[in-house]
């Protein structure tokens, strides 16, 4: 009796914990926390886990010698870096410096924080590089077992589109079975969200993947029902534009429909205000310093 006592209150405390975890809030620092430390950097992550964020968000690309890189684009961008030389990068040229044509050992070469973001005066500058997946994994659990920081989850956006494929990243397949394989080594499945705005990523994801949880970016003015339809399946989240939430009712709408919504980027507290309002299940955001209080 004592054993079945014992397994009993296992899955009590299990069942408990899931649920607790499935309640709270999501706090996400988009690119780590692009408002106050460059973009998608070691530095931004840390910072972000030191705002309490609850999942860092971050994208990925591919290079040329297959590496998992953490950048939003996959390629140098005129806005924010710097070429190998320390020099402006024109914008007409920026495409040129396309990161599935670099190795590894090229892409480090570069420094993406010097110049800052004029969008984001609060930015820190700083010389920075952009780091493989693998590093981040490895230096935020590192980081935050030296702070004694909570658990958090990751956010991965895979960066393709159908006129990239072969020539700025790899086709959907080829470069969803390079993360899976890269994440697999690193961290439990649990704490990863896969996210994209290529149906194709998804698709292919829920196929061959299943056990991992997914989000549907969304941008476009189409209603829920089309965008689902043309994904094929329901997704764990819905992850749209929060200009495109008009309304409580559509929050509602979006939970009738199986799905935790998540909506980006909000960096307004009064807009964060009043969609957590709504009942949005979490927030992504440039400033995660903003949400205290929320």
């Amino acid at each position: 009796m004592r054993f079945f006592a014992c397994c009993f209150l296992c899955i009590l405390h299990t069942c408990i914990f899931t649920s607790a975890m499935a309640q709270q809030f999501d706090w996400q620092g988009h690119r780590g926390c692009r408002g106050l430390m460059p973009e998608n950097s070691i530095p931004a992550f840390k910072k972000a886990l030191d705002l309490g964020v609850t999942t860092l968000e971050l994208d990925v690309v591919i290079s040329k010698d297959k590496q998992v890189v953490v950048s939003h684009e996959p390629f140098f961008s005129a806005g924010i870096c710097l070429d190998t030389d320390g020099k402006e990068i024109p914008k007409a040229d920026e495409k040129k410096h396309n990161i599935y044509q670099y190795t590894y050992e090229q892409i480090k070469s570069f420094d993406c924080g010097s110049k800052g973001n004029p969008r984001f005066p609060e930015q820190q500058k700083m010389k920075v590089y952009k780091p493989l997946l693998s590093e981040v994994f490895t230096e935020m659990e590192k980081y935050r077992k030296e702070k004694n920081l909570p658990q958090y989850a990751y956010n991965i956006e895979i960066k393709c589109e159908p006129e990239g494929d072969n020539v700025f990243h790899p086709a959907p397949e080829e470069f969803s079975d390079l993360v899976y394989k890269l994440i697999g080594k690193h961290t439990s499945w649990e704490r990863i969200t896969l996210q994209s705005f290529d149906f194709r990523v998804l698709q292919y994801w829920h196929q061959k993947y299943p056990q991992v949880k997914l989000a549907a970016l969304v941008e476009n003015t189409k209603s829920l029902e089309s965008n689902l339809k043309s994904l094929g399946f329901t997704p764990q989240i819905y992850s749209p534009y929060f200009m495109l939430l008009l309304s409580k009712e559509s929050v509602e709408k979006i939970h009738k429909a199986g799905m935790l919504l998540i909506p980006w980027t909000l960096n307004e507290e009064g807009t964060m205000k009043k969609l957590k309002s709504w009942g949005v299940d979490g927030i992504i955001t440039d400033y995660p310093d903003r949400t205290k209080g929320l």
